[in-house]
């Protein structure tokens, strides 16, 4: 069952807000527990994880910044 314009909006929201600074939280913390690699290591670290992060959500995230397709040309979306 696809997420309406709505939903998708306010799990996205929730996300960013909470979701968001719980893993990089848990990024830091798996990083924090090796010994500190070479800059490089632990930049393409950070990079992988901060890419990861995204992929599983990408259906989430497809056009939120878009206006809603099905919205009555009526309303006005505020």
């Amino acid at each position: 069952m696809a997420l309406s314009y709505k939903a998708r909006r306010r799990v996205a929201l929730l996300v960013l807000v909470v979701g968001l600074p719980v893993y990089i939280a848990l990024c830091l913390k798996l990083v924090s527990l090796f010994e500190r690699p070479s800059l490089w290591v632990e930049l393409a670290i950070y990079v992988g994880m901060g890419v990861l992060w995204a992929i599983p959500l990408k259906s989430v995230f497809m056009g939120i910044g878009q206006p809603d397709d099905q919205a009555d040309d009526n309303q006005d979306d505020v």
